[in-house]
């Protein structure tokens, strides 16, 4: 499961900037997030902290969790642009394989949930997370044919998103903060007013 989500963990290669729209978390080309969308995904997330022990987890809470489901929604969507231009079609039986596959892997199915809550993978997000996981693996299958080494299929697939993303224009609303170049991250921004409020813990 770690190194599934280590695949998935290059939201650094987003180019962010400022939303002026209200009513969006975020775009990514035409595609909007809404802020009821990703509110959606923030509950669902505390929700199911409360069923598994989470004594031993480092958790994301507030703003830093509002920018790690915001930043989940975008890399998702980015992966679904990169397949519709590569022509990859995953399809439900590989889905269904790689989602057994990482049950099998995090010890069945009575072990999901709490890998899904130290991953801050809401359950109704799951299904979007291994598609994207299936995409990775084609474009990585790929990339390795056409003569890229395996240790290099990380890097390059980084770049493949970064070039997407740049190409998307990528665009949050700056209630979740900014993006800062020098780290590649969406951190703080220091202006007044509230982000989207995740439910109380």
């Amino acid at each position: 499961m770690k190194k599934s989500l280590a695949i998935l963990a290059i939201a650094s290669a987003l180019i962010l900037t400022g939303c002026s729209q209200s009513n969006e978390a975020a775009s990514v080309g035409d595609f909007k997030i809404s802020q009821t969308e990703l509110q959606a995904s923030i509950d669902a997330v505390l929700a199911e902290r409360s069923s598994v022990d989470t004594t031993q987890m480092q958790l994301e809470t507030g703003e830093d969790l509002n920018r790690g489901q915001l930043r989940f929604k975008i890399l998702m969507h980015t992966f679904d642009e990169i397949a519709l231009e590569l022509k990859i079609e995953p399809t439900s039986a590989e889905i269904e394989n790689k989602r057994a596959q990482i049950i099998d892997s995090v010890g069945g199915e009575t072990q999901l949930p709490v890998n899904l809550v130290n991953a801050a993978i809401a359950q109704k997000d799951f299904d979007t997370y291994v598609k994207a996981l299936v995409i990775s693996d084609k474009i990585g299958a790929a990339l390795v044919d056409s003569g890229v080494a395996e240790e290099e299929v990380g890097n390059q697939l980084g770049q493949l998103l970064s070039a997407k993303a740049a190409e998307l224009k990528v665009v949050i609303n700056p209630r979740y903060g900014f993006w800062d170049t020098e780290i590649g991250d969406v951190v703080a921004a220091n202006v007044t007013g509230d982000a989207v409020a995740p439910s109380a813990e």
